[in-house]
């Protein structure tokens, strides 16, 4: 059924690109919602409804849309904690204090963190004399993003960079401990079940942290925000992002992440005004250098598959 879908659709690239966009403007969204919405509150119902479109889609789509074993319902439990709701929480949480398209070039740092955790989680193969370089490129990036000489460490900003920063280190850390688990489970079902877990788990910390309803404000350019994180950048987003697993594989899907800021700059310039500085640019620029020295053949086989794509 799925193939079914994209049938007119000729190119891996359009369905990256498409991709790029809607996830990379999400952080935008974020932004402009927060204004309107209860922080984890904003993020829980988006997860709570985006989860139960996509649990109608895994229904309609494979032939089992609900966890059996102990590993699935370990693996649904690992992703609904780690992936939606810390990650999430704190991203929410950060850009309250900075731009969304700051909080994009933070987590562009997922994929190193990811490589970190497996090597030392999974005893995978160890970084070796390159990757701990690209791990301190990395991070390099982070702090000239931070610039700390703006305002010291202390200041609102570094705190917003730490909160989404601990958020890229809930979601890679979520990743790695997710992989050894086997599961036969349609990720279209899991995908479903790890959304709307996570988002009960928002509404409950949202609740904690003493959020309500009543404090939404109904104006049409918050709605506009809610509905496009969970139709666009969740629902559709994820039936883009399955396609490209299928066409790509997870570890040069992974690659998304490097686009994503870029399009949160442009759109965080266009809609609300925001431009980047160099400092902040030559950051992301590190950050990319440092995946890049830790993944380079992940990096050549997505080209050499990109390559092929276009040319078919």
């Amino acid at each position: 059924m799925t193939r079914t879908i994209w049938r007119n659709i000729p190119s891996t690239p359009v369905l990256f690109a498409a991709l790029a966009v809607m996830w990379g403007t999400s952080f935008v969204a974020i932004e402009v919602g927060l204004d309107y919405f209860p922080t984890l509150t904003f993020a829980a119902i988006r997860y709570e409804l985006a989860g139960l479109v996509m649990l109608a889609y895994a229904v309609y789509s494979t032939d089992r849309w609900r966890p059996k074993t102990r590993d699935e319902l370990l693996a649904t439990a690992i992703g609904a904690v780690f992936i939606i709701a810390a990650y999430h929480g704190l991203l929410y949480l950060g850009e309250h204090y900075i731009p969304g398209a700051i909080a994009a070039i933070i987590i562009s740092l997922s994929p190193i963190l990811t490589a970190v955790f497996a090597s030392s989680i999974l005893s995978t193969d160890s970084l070796g004399k390159t990757g701990m370089l690209g791990l301190v490129a990395g991070f390099v990036g982070v702090v000239l993003v931070a610039d700390p000489g703006a305002g010291g460490f202390d200041s609102a900003q570094s705190y917003g960079i730490l909160l989404v920063f601990l958020g890229a280190v809930a979601f890679s850390l979520g990743a790695v401990l997710t992989r050894p688990l086997r599961t036969d489970l349609p990720v279209q079902s899991m995908q479903a079940w790890t959304m709307f877990v996570g988002g009960v788990i928002l509404h409950v910390a949202g609740l904690v942290r003493g959020e309500s309803f009543a404090a939404i404000e109904w104006a049409p350019v918050g709605i506009a925000s809610f509905l496009y994180l969970t139709l666009v950048s969740g629902a559709v987003a994820f039936l883009i992002y399955f396609e490209l697993l299928d066409r790509v594989g997870p570890t040069e899907l992974n690659l998304i992440g490097y686009l994503e800021p870029v399009v949160a700059a442009v759109m965080s310039w266009v809609l609300l005004g925001h431009a980047i500085d160099a400092t902040a640019l030559v950051g992301f620029v590190s950050i990319f250098a440092g995946f890049a020295l830790l993944k380079k053949q992940v990096l050549l086989g997505f080209v050499a598959t990109v390559r092929r794509r276009v040319a078919v």
